[in-house]
């Protein structure tokens, strides 16, 4: 066993053995993996091998995507089956709502190049003549989809990774890891030390154990999965005499269970409610090969739709039931790319699809280490999307919940129950009180929306305009009308200071710095590409003292890298406030009204100017005052010690009764941000856009120096953009409006894709945000667009059609 490597992969199944093989592939000769017993002895042996395209992410489909299309370039370059088999697959669909979520994907599918096909019932049935289509309204079948060997597939891994130089250890197991005085990693096993520059850790049903070692709460906690695999039918064997080819996996959605052939018998696998997390205390040291006593009793549900929607199935005795850890996050995705708060420590974990994911996570893993960072947007699988408040009895609620999930219909911004409530601002009662329907971002509990007097207080959830839709657009014209109060206390606060801080901030974003205490500046994290990582509003509090806000759901991400760029030398320091202080947004052609009624202070123009802050009294509670607003009225976001809040909230809402005042949630506060082009992390801003081609253009300042980025955007921006920010009014929309990565159309030709879109509440009319070629972009351009199947022309007007002068935003407009 090598002493030292530039790379240590810890863990052998396929998650591992790929990332090791794309490390190598990458020119990374110098690797290791180290397995504690076989390769695929934890849970990829007893993986049913599907290879699942669908999934509503943009992040995780194009892993999927990219995994299916490799798998069958490794068998060709080693020599080696993976058993492979392109026999595609089938999703079933008995309701409306179910179709809309095929729509709405077959779009994502469109954007990223996986292509989909619509079926009715009859051509179901011609393509799987076991299936009984009553009470279906359609399908979807991928062509590309189909299922493969596990073992053989990652042993084709191995194979093509030590063809590479790559080094193998099973049986071998790490006992320890530690920091080393140099900054490397010491990993310690039980057949010697090995001392290497980068860690990545693959292990699966160990990840907990394996973050102990490291000091990381890793949040991942396997569930248990069981599939059923029957005695050979007559029907199927006669088929296979007959040289037929397979009927395809079978996926009946409302049913949730997914079925294949399997050697003359049928494979069914259902994700049913009450499978229960296993390994909590994580697996005894020698386990291997391990599975747990099947319960057929928690699969009669399934057993009996299965035998309802096939037939065949209850005609033929069972061969075999297994029953098996596989690893499970809160959101049911993986945990792909940097840990947080360690150099060079890389997680691949928390694989619940991990035979399909394997290629594609390995890939963008390796990009990630070698060029520093990945290719593709992966903002949705990224490890610290999750925080601290991701506890393990909080993990167990939420990861038994993600698997009872799998198969449901996963509307837009959808909330889930579990574990909740977990994270309260202060007013929560208050807003509940009010009417208020949550949601949560990073465990923090959000009004949505607000049900008035004598309205259910629940979500009705749809692709399209829902019950609460009337609601949500009454509350963005009261805020335009009047004035709101919004809570966004989960946003992401910090404070950096020290002798060094202009220095490390004015490196670290593209916009110059605010010059004066006070005064306020929206800047961007550009990664070294010159795509965009964080976007952070800045005030200057002193010479040496800045206060940062940033989107709440992205707290681990900025304040992780905050600290990564941050000079070690101790001239900086970051002091995380996200859980010391609230805020309180107030804004409204009124704000200013309601504001000056509770306050000393002066809140005119001239002596408090748009995009500055200044401490004021509320009452009697101490408030950091920014004249900052998300929805392109006369605001201000009144940050506050945690404790003022529910004085600041009741001493606002008695003042401001006869000026309309009314609390509203995050869907009127989208609408509003949409009418003003007001792009986001995530959506319009990501890595893989240049932080041009996002319109950033006036909050881009090379003229001031050098900052992270900069040269390569430069060189970017001469080399030729492909993508172009627009904003597009949609047309004749009546129920649906666009949701995000619907394809745009210039005749049959896709040129971009939405990012986002929402009706416009103040201009009455259907809006998205998009990225289109450049070619496609001039104001004026008629396009079409997808929404859930059907097509809508669409125009390219100039961005922030409502208000484009900001007079509203600035308090200059006329009320």
């Amino acid at each position: 066993m090598r002493t030292h490597a530039r790379v240590v992969v810890i863990g052998g199944g396929v998650v591992g053995v790929s990332t090791l093989y794309h490390l190598a592939a990458k020119g990374w000769s110098d690797v290791v993996l180290v397995e504690r017993r076989e390769l695929t002895s934890g849970s990829t042996w007893h993986a049913a091998g599907l290879l699942p395209l669908f999934n509503m992410s943009y992040s995780v489909g194009q892993v999927h995507k990219y995994s299916v299309a490799f798998y069958q370039r490794l068998q060709e370059e080693t020599g080696q089956d993976v058993g492979f088999r392109n026999v595609t697959n089938i999703r079933l669909a008995q309701t409306r709502d179910r179709m809309d979520e095929y729509h709405q994907y077959a779009g994502v599918a469109q954007t990223i190049g996986v292509a989909v096909d619509f079926l009715t019932p009859e051509q179901v049935r011609d393509i799987w003549p076991l299936c009984n289509i009553e009470g279906l309204v359609g399908a979807i079948q991928h062509p590309a989809d189909g299922y493969i060997q596990p073992a053989d597939l990652t042993q084709a891994l191995a194979k093509g990774a030590r063809a590479r130089g790559a080094e193998i250890n099973r049986n071998t197991t790490v006992l320890g890891i530690e920091r080393t005085r140099g900054g490397e990693w010491l990993v310690r096993t039980d057949k010697g030390e090995i001392t290497c520059e980068h860690i990545v850790c693959c292990t699966g049903n160990f990840a907990r154990k394996t973050g102990r070692m490291l000091g990381l709460d890793i949040p991942v906690i396997p569930v248990e999965h069981q599939f059923i695999v029957t005695e050979p039918h007559p029907e199927i064997v006669a088929r296979r005499q007959q040289g037929l080819p397979d009927m395809g996996v079978l996926r009946d959605s409302d049913n949730a269970w997914y079925m294949r052939e399997e050697n003359g018998g049928l494979l069914l696998g259902p994700y049913e409610k009450g499978a229960p997390c296993c390994y909590v205390d994580d697996p005894h040291p020698d386990t291997e090969w391990e599975l747990f006593q099947g319960d057929l009793e928690r699969l009669e549900p399934h057993i009996e739709g299965a035998m309802f929607r096939v037939p065949a199935f209850g005609e033929v005795g069972v061969k075999q039931v297994y029953n098996g850890a596989i690893a499970y996050t809160p959101d049911g995705n993986p945990i792909i790319g940097p840990a947080w708060g360690l150099p060079n420590v890389w997680l691949n974990e928390g694989h619940s699809f991990g035979v399909t994911a394997a290629g594609g996570a390995g890939w963008q893993l390796a990009e990630w280490i070698v060029e520093g960072q990945p290719t593709i947007d992966m903002l949705g699988v990224d490890p610290r999307r999750f925080g601290d408040y991701v506890t393990k009895g909080y993990m167990r609620r939420k990861n038994e919940e993600a698997y009872a999930n799998v198969f449901t219909v996963h509307y837009p911004d959808e909330e889930r129950p579990a574990a909740r409530p977990l994270r309260t601002a202060p007013c929560y009662e208050r807003m509940r009180d009010r009417g208020a329907v949550f949601g949560q971002k990073f465990g923090w509990e959000r009004p949505n929306w607000f049900a008035p007097e004598g309205v259910a207080r629940e979500d009705d959830w749809s692709f399209r305009r829902s019950a609460w839709f009337e609601h949500v657009m009454n509350e963005a014209r009261n805020v335009a009308e009047n004035v709101g109060l919004l809570d966004m206390t989960a946003f992401a606060k910090a404070r950096v200071s020290g002798p060094g801080a202009v220095a490390f901030l004015d490196r670290l974003v593209a916009n110059r710095l605010p010059r004066k205490a006070g005064r306020l500046a929206l800047c961007h994290a550009l990664t070294p590409r010159g795509g965009v990582h964080s976007e952070f509003t800045i005030q200057r509090e002193a010479d040496d003292a800045f206060y940062l806000v940033s989107a709440g759901a992205l707290q681990r991400l900025d304040h992780d890298w905050l600290r990564r760029h941050a000079p070690t030398d101790g001239s900086v320091q970051i002091q995380n406030l996200t859980g010391a202080m609230g805020v309180l947004v107030v804004t409204g052609p009124k704000a200013r009204d309601l504001l000056q009624r509770v306050t000393d202070a002066d809140l005119s123009n001239g002596a408090f100017p748009w995009l500055s802050g200044q401490e004021i009294d509320i009452g009697m509670a101490p408030v950091k005052a920014l004249r900052v607003s998300f929805v392109g009225e006369l605001g201000w976001e009144l940050h506050h010690p945690i404790e003022y809040q529910n004085h600041i909230f009741d001493t606002l809402m008695a003042a401001g009764g006869d000026l309309g005042l009314a609390p509203f949630g995050i869907r009127a506060m989208d609408s509003l941000r949409i009418e003003k082009s007001y792009r986001m992390v995530g959506t319009e801003l990501s890595i893989e856009y240049a932080a041009y081609e996002s319109g950033l253009d006036r909050f881009i300042q090379p003229a001031k120096g050098d900052f992270i980025g900069r040269d390569a955007l430069l060189t970017w921006k001469e080399t030729g953009f492909r993508n172009q920010f627009a904003t597009l009014r949609v047309h004749d929309v009546t129920d649906a409006d666009a949701l995000g990565n619907n394809p745009i159309y210039d005749g049959d030709s896709v040129v971009g894709r939405a990012t986002g879109g929402n009706f416009g509440a103040r201009l009455g009319y259907s809006l998205a945000l998009a990225m289109l070629r450049p070619e496609a972009a001039a104001e004026g351009t008629e396009l079409s667009m997808d929404i859930l199947g059907t097509r809508h022309k669409v125009t390219v007007i100039p961005d922030s059609p409502y208000d484009p002068e900001n007079l509203r935003l600035r308090g200059v407009a006329p009320t």
